[in-house]
Order: C-alpha cells, then structure tokens, then sequence
C-alpha cells in the first residue's frame, strides 16, 4: 500500500491505529523488561512494505520528522536536567560528549574499514566510507537514555544519573558534525583537516552561545508576555525551540547543542506556567519519540536488514565491547576518583538509538553510492544496542554494585495535583490495608512523624478532608505531605512497619 495511493482519512485512520498499537506494545513490553523504543521501531518494520504491505521511502521525510524529534527530546531533555545535578559532572560530561564521539568513531571506523577489506569482502567501504558510517553511530541516543533511566526509575551512585544524562544530551551535535563533514568530504574529495577543526569549534561556541542567549531570551518573553489563553503559553515554548534551532543553524552554529543548551537554561529558570509547559513538552516528547521511530521503522525493510546481518553483528558487538568502552576509558583517565565500576558502566550505557537512523538518513538523501548500506548497517545495530544493552540497564548497574536505593515516587494517581517547583514539600498518596489500621482506626492513631500531614482522603467515588479523629477503613487513599522527602521516606518507613 503506497502512501500517495490513499485518501486524507486513510492516512488518518493508519496513523492512528500505529499509534494505539505501538502504545499498547510499550506498555506489554516495558512488563517484560523490553525497551519501549525497540518495539516502536518493530510496530513500523511489522507494518512496512515487508510487513503488512504500507510502503514509505521518503528519507527526506523521515529526516524531517527525525529532526523536529530530536530537537523536542533533547529541549524536554535540557528541561528535566537540574544544573546542579550536573555540574559536579560537568567537565566529564562536556569530555566524553566531544572526544568520547571522535574516538569512538575512528575507533570504530579502522575496524569497519579492515573487516571489509578481509572479512565481508562482498561489502566494501573506502576509508572515509568507513570513518562516515562510524561517526553516523558515534554517539549515545538522548531519546533512549533519557527514556530507559526515567522508565526504569533506577537511582544510580557516584551521580551517574546526571553524567549518562549530559553526554547523551549532548553528544548528538559532535556526531551531526562529523557526519556532515565527511559526507563532504566524500563527494568533493580531501577537504583540510584544519577548516573542520575551525568549523567544529565555530559550530560549538556560536551554538552554545546562542543556546543560552536565547534561552534567557525566552524566559523573559514568557515571563513579561500578556496571553489572555493560558493554554496557549506552551505553544509558545514549542515555537521559541524552533526558532532557536533556526537561528542557530542559520548563523552557521550547531542547532542541536543551542537547542539543548536553551533546554538546560528554561529548565533551570523561574518562568509562569512552568508546570504546565513541562507536562506539555513531556507529552509531546513521547508522541514525537512514538512518531520518529514508527517512521524510521517503516522506512526500513526487513529483507534488506539479513545480507547485512554479518558485518552488523561484527560491528555492534565491537561497538559494544570494544570501541565505546576504550574511548570511554581514554576520556576518563584524568578522573581517578571515579571507580573502574562506574567507568565500565558508563561503557555499557552506550545506547544507539533514533539519532543514529536520523543520521543515517543524511547519506541516503546526499546521494552517497553506499547511503543505502550505511542505513541499513546503523539500524541493525541499534536494534542490537537497544535489545542487549537497554534490556540490561538496571541488571548490570546492580552487578557491579552502583544501584542505589529507590526513593518512594511522588507521582499521584487518584489526587490529580501538584505543587509549584518554589515549594519544597513532597506529596505522595498511600491506600490503607488491615495492617495499617491495627493500632487503631483513626488518623491520630497511625505511626506518622509530627511534620506529615493528611490533608484529603478518597473513599470508594467521595473525596473528603479528614481532621485527626476522622475514622478510616481499608482501601481509603490518602493524600500525604512532608516537609521534603527524607520525611516523607520516614512516613513510608514508619507505616510499613506498623504491617509487620
């Protein structure tokens, strides 16, 4: 079934119903341990041209709804990151986002280039060829780090967390560069070593600079602007991304790490409706990531995935073992305070992902003979990254003794509400079994600190606010808040051992 071939509401009607399944796939797999995103990109393989029969192969669009992703993911990304989780990891994230990338692309590239030219002789890459398949895989997908570790909700020592974090938020706009650069090279022939060393720098300062410019630019508008819809500030947040990402690439700046930067400093500010926007951009993150990797999933074809399945496998279990931790390795010698545990980690949580395929998509539309084998290659071995590394984020974190313990999580279900980010209490909601009620059935009774307090109850469909003598029964949910979380842990401690 060819796109071009249905009607407005067809397309429609496709659309939806990938969504819906991709959705309900996500939330079976997440059950079995399975990366969400894995089976994004399966849902499109299973509906493509191989598949169900839908034929899509527009790169250029893909890469268009590959570049409006990329740019939600890493804003949203940026928004999440509070600096001062980050900046006692600063210096390790900005070193393994930059240098992690180049060795591992050279890295990975002199190996590419040998196995052709021994092995898999039936595929053969020249040398840049080679470089430029290594540099579209080069760096550590922020849509699948960013997803993976907020899904699992896994706490990690020695601030993992934030530095897994920076360098996969960070160190798309390096492999963009390298990509661009030798793909140049490959149809103009050598270029100077010397120009994309200027170019690289050039690129990074004027993106960063203008990241954070119109970062603090537009929290000013946000803040100062008069929109009489409320609704409608987040739409505005959405816009003011695109137009960093805009701006910054027409004035010859990297618009990925502006766009990330501008993230980091929204994030990080006080601005009206920051909750809202948050939880916008937050939806609009998954539907994006849900989009992108249905589209790069139905622009492959599975057939074309097995002549490739050899080098594919040779490659991503070099990647895997052998490139990404050596360059890893290199990058964190300076620091001899972090432990070989952590260094190994942080080797594994090599994540290849949507960013990769995106990349990939930038041979295929610069007409490079190999653009076609490059794309299927970087697919195989995201598919490999995501299916043996994403599957064993949080097992291997245990193993090697850097899991932390689990906070209680301060989501709610039954009491849709939040607090402003200025206030510093926590709330949670905990539903009342037997155990709880054996000291006594009344709120003064139950085993909680002075400072914890139960502020609104549900029964079956009635929502009430109890005062101390309120009499409670089993499977009333009740609306907790604390001072901080550290009190509202001992709240959770405390009722758990009036179970026992």
């Amino acid at each position: 079934m060819d796109f071009s071939s249905i009607t407005v509401e067809n397309i429609v009607l496709v659309g939806s119903l990938l969504l819906f399944v991709s959705i309900i796939a996500g939330k079976t797999g997440y059950r079995f341990g399975v990366p969400t995103l894995v089976l994004f990109l399966i849902v499109g393989m299973v509906f493509g041209y191989d598949g169900v029969g839908l034929e899509f192969s527009s790169p250029k669009t893909a890469q268009l709804i590959g570049v409006l992703a990329l740019n939600i993911i890493l804003f949203s990304g940026g928004m999440d990151t509070k600096f001062s989780e980050i900046k006692p990891v600063l210096p390790q994230g900005i070193i393994l986002a930059t240098f992690g990338v180049l060795f591992t692309a050279l890295i990975t590239g002199v190996f590419i280039y040998f196995i052709t030219r021994h092995v898999f002789t039936a595929i053969s890459f020249s040398f840049l060829e080679a470089i430029l398949l290594a540099s579209v895989m080069s760096s550590t997908d922020s849509a699948s780090v960013f997803a993976i570790l907020g899904a699992k909700g896994l706490v990690l020592k020695e601030r993992l967390r934030p530095l897994l974090e920076l360098e996969s938020g960070s160190n798309d706009p390096m492999a963009y560069l390298l990509t661009i650069t030798f793909i140049q090279f490959i149809q103009i022939g050598e270029g100077s070593l010397w120009s994309v060393a200027v170019t690289f720098v050039l690129q990074l300062v004027i993106g960063a600079a203008l990241g954070y410019l119109l970062g603090r630019f537009a929290v000013r508008l946000i803040n100062r602007i008069d929109i009489d819809n409320k609704s409608l500030y987040p739409v505005l947040l959405l816009t003011l991304l695109f137009i960093v990402f805009s701006v910054t690439n027409y004035l010859k700046g990297n618009g990925y790490l502006a766009v990330y930067i501008s993230g980091l400093v929204v994030g990080n500010s006080k601005f009206i409706h920051k909750r809202t926007s948050k939880k916008f951009m937050d939806g609009m993150t998954w539907l994006f990531q849900i989009v992108m990797f249905l589209t790069l999933g139905l622009l492959v074809n599975p057939s074309e995935l097995l002549p490739i399945a050899g080098i594919g496998l040779a490659i991503g279990f070099f990647m895997i073992f052998v490139s990404r931790p050596m360059a890893v390795w290199l990058c964190l010698a300076p620091f001899r305070k972090m432990s070989y545990n952590a260094r190994h980690y942080i080797s594994w949580v090599g994540l290849r992902g949507a960013a990769p395929i995106l990349f990939a998509t930038y041979p295929l539309t610069s007409d490079i003979h190999v653009g076609e084998i490059i794309f299927n290659i970087v697919f195989f071995v995201t598919l490999m990254s995501l299916l043996i590394q994403g599957t064993t984020v949080p097992s291997v974190a245990r193993w090697l003794g850097l899991a932390g313990v689990s906070k209680p999580q301060n989501q709610l279900s039954t009491f849709d509400v939040d607090l402003s980010d200025e206030i510093k209490s926590s709330m949670s909601e905990i539903t009342l079994l037997p155990e709880h009620l054996k000291g006594g059935n009344r709120i003064m009774d139950l085993p909680m600190p002075e400072n914890t307090l139960v502020v609104m109850v549900k029964r079956d469909d009635r929502y009430f606010v109890p005062t101390g003598s309120t009499t409670l029964e089993a499977g009333d949910v009740m609306l907790l808040i604390s001072d901080n979380d550290k009190t509202l842990e001992e709240t959770y401690g405390q009722m758990s051992s009036a179970k026992t």
